[in-house]
């Protein structure tokens, strides 16, 4: 059951330096669904409401029970919705559009609701993609990436989109990590056994704040210590285990707060239709992450 509260008269929320924003009637409400929530997005998509004058909040919630949520988003007129772990391929059927960024890597990030309309679109893989120009790492370096979940798919189509032609998949799920790598061409195989590679990427939640795993390397520190370059998707905490080793061996990294703040910047525009000043966009994702 969902109930609804009526908000009136209109309350105050404080967003941050003792500001604050009018919620009424008219408040567009975006949110995020993701089995671990965090902050990021909050802190991240507030500041700029606030910052910007619209009339829009942002909550992070979970949920037990996709197709009641994703029917929520649907039914209380939220306007968007990040999905993250492990939400992104199961909410899929209960959406009615697929943009080609989710269709061609049959993975969800973003919800955009029109009139009752759940369109879906993959900005993770914009992130990424864009990433990897900024870094400017060799698409002729080999790769091996760790996970075979959604945000995995969105990786390895933005790595093959970008040009890398060497990579293997490694995934303890084989249907799952064959599954993957067949659809880019690359090899899976179940663990590090016998593994070399330029690039190593983890997309799994090993090293996430809240989880079992917060203190677990996601690759050997042999196999970092003979990388070119480590990449981390794993945003909370920006500074992982991995992230951490790969530091301490003065590798090249690229990290989870990177990916997420320029995903969350291209939902912002999908949700909004605005796109803000770079200038406030590094504020905005640094308030986030403070």
């Amino acid at each position: 059951m969902i109930i609804v509260r009526d908000v009136s008269p209109p309350q105050r929320i404080i967003l941050n330096q003792g500001a604050t924003m009018e919620i009424n009637k008219d408040t567009q409400l975006c949110m995020s669904l993701a089995g671990r929530p965090g902050n990021f997005g909050t802190r991240f998509h507030n500041y700029l409401y606030q910052h910007m004058g619209l009339n829009y909040l942002y909550k992070a919630f979970t949920t037990q029970d996709i197709a009641a949520a994703v029917g929520g988003v649907r039914a209380l007129g939220i306007r968007g919705c990040a999905v993250s772990m492990p939400f992104k391929e199961s909410c899929i059927p209960y959406l009615d559009e697929l943009d080609p960024s989710a269709q061609a890597i049959e993975s969800v990030n973003t919800i955009v609701n029109t009139n009752g309309q759940l369109k879906a679109y993959n900005t993770d893989f914009i992130a990424v993609e864009r990433l990897i120009a900024q870094h400017q790492v060799d698409p002729r370096l080999s790769f091996a990436l760790r996970g075979s979940g959604g945000m995995a798919k969105a990786v390895a189509g933005a790595l093959h989109h970008a040009g890398f032609r060497d990579g293997v998949i490694v995934a303890r799920n084989e249907r799952a990590g064959r599954h993957l790598a067949e659809l880019y061409g690359y090899r899976w195989q179940r663990d590090e056994h016998g593994l070399q590679a330029g690039m190593l990427v983890n997309v799994t939640p090993l090293g996430m704040a809240g989880g079992a795993d917060i203190d677990t390397l996601a690759f050997s520190r042999t196999l970092i210590a003979a990388a070119n370059v480590v990449f981390d998707v794993v945003a909370m905490p920006a500074e992982t285990p991995l992230i951490q080793a790969a530091r301490a061996l003065q590798k090249p990294v690229i990290t989870g707060a990177e990916v997420v703040a320029i995903q969350a910047l291209e939902q912002f525009v999908l949700y909004t239709g605005v796109r803000p000043d770079p200038d406030l966009v590094a504020r905005a994702a640094a308030h986030a992450a403070g």
